[in-house]
């Protein structure tokens, strides 16, 4: 499951088998979590399924039939509460209401998916839009950076506010280097349209004509540039040269900030983005956080080490920060446990199956926090689902690279 293939539109699709739903009781979320694994555990065998695509989007989710000729069902992301899986058995579900009922009750929507990784997966993207439409309901609760201001965008499905310098856990494609070329020239078209500008900063040639066009520019000697995967000293080389070319023309060209993640990164980046809770400001994290299911994690920096990473996890007495150490060996280690893992992402796989030293498990499932308990919403106001009247004011420290 590499990466999602996704649209213009800003929608994934993914293929899935529908299972059916089932009522949901209207209780406290903790309740309503276990009844919900309950019911989800008792359907794992169920052989009555029909192949479907699900479609994601910022809007809400889409079912169609295995073609994708025929809309089955379709549900607004605000009147989705929240999203699950169970990986372990391949199973994603969400809970809503159905669509165009006044009615107050809830259903859960069980798919089968072909594997663990696919199910968790279908529950990262849902989960990713939840996070997305809060973004775009409370701007002013984004994350805030000090590399200065950058052009405004849609935030992508699945990586927004992510940053790219992260290289650890995400693979990302790209040509080592950014920016023109010494010697190449702008065409009076280009400097004036901005779209045909960022193509000409980006370019997507293919790299033996790049290499071409370099050599014979004389930036480049015969055999130095070779693909995308070239030695980090010969990288470093070409990196050294473009700088000092565009070092010339510093004063008369402002510097501009590199490119924002795309739509459809790699499912480790999807993964990060909502652990991370990427582009929500740190303050709004930690309280969203506090009214969501039991066992939900925020992955960041430590609070009182910058440079060590830490799991803030919800449990039954509150919310409590454990620190993720660097063992001598190069692995990962969560403070006051004693199981090393190769990758952070190793860590919070084992935590979310095993309870250990933890006073409950790590749990992948996550409250939308936009949810409207009302169909209509031109007399309402939006009503977020579990909110806690107190709220903790916490000081409110940007996020840096710690990974």
């Amino acid at each position: 499951m590499g990466e999602a293939p996704a649209r213009e539109d800003g929608t994934v699709t993914r293929s899935a088998e529908y299972v059916g739903s089932f009522p949901v009781d209207d209780c406290c979320l903790d309740d309503q979590m276990e009844q919900l694994h309950t019911q989800l555990k008792s359907l794992k065998a169920c052989k009555r399924r029909r192949s479907v695509s699900l479609k994601f989007s910022n809007k809400g989710v889409k079912m169609y039939n295995e073609d994708e000729t025929t809309l089955l069902m379709a549900h607004a992301l605000r009147r989705v509460s929240l999203s699950t899986a169970r990986p372990v058995d391949a199973q994603f579900a969400f809970v809503s209401h159905n669509p165009g009922s006044t009615d107050t009750q809830l259903y859960c929507h069980v798919f089968k998916a072909r594997h663990a990784r696919a199910a968790q997966f279908l529950n990262l993207l849902l989960c990713r839009c939840f996070q997305l439409s809060y973004l775009e309901k409370h701007p002013e609760e984004a994350q805030e950076y000090s590399a200065g201001s950058a052009p405004r965008r849609n935030p992508s499905l699945l990586n927004h506010g992510f940053p790219l310098s992260v290289s650890a856990l995400v693979s990302f494609r790209r040509a080592p280097f950014r920016g023109l070329l010494p010697g190449t020239k702008k065409s009076q078209k280009s400097s004036d349209d901005p779209h045909s500008s960022q193509d000409e900063v980006f370019p997507t040639s293919s790299p033996s004509l790049t290499r071409k066009k370099a050599i014979r520019n004389k930036v480049l000697s015969s055999g130095a540039y070779r693909s995308f995967t070239f030695t980090p000293l010969k990288q470093r080389s070409v990196q050294e040269r473009l700088s000092a070319s565009q070092g010339k023309g510093k004063d008369k060209t402002p510097a501009k900030r590199s490119r924002a993640p795309s739509l459809a990164e790699t499912e480790e980046a999807l993964a990060q983005a909502v652990w991370c809770w990427a582009g929500i400001a740190t303050d709004s994290s930690y309280s969203l956080l506090a009214d969501d299911v039991l066992g939900s994690y925020l992955l960041c920096q430590h609070p009182k080490k910058p440079k060590c990473g830490s799991l803030i996890i919800r449990f039954p007495s509150g919310l409590i920060t454990h620190l993720i150490e660097n063992t001598r060996k190069g692995k990962f280690l969560l403070e006051k446990c004693k199981t090393e893992f190769a990758s952070i992402a190793e860590l919070i796989e084992h935590y979310t199956e095993n309870r250990d030293e933890l006073p409950c498990p790590l749990n992948c499932a996550r409250v939308n926090h936009c949810y409207e308990w009302e169909e209509s919403t031109s007399k309402l106001q939006s009503v977020k689902l579990h909110k806690s009247p107190n709220k903790a004011k916490i000081k409110s420290t940007h996020r840096r690279e710690w990974i």
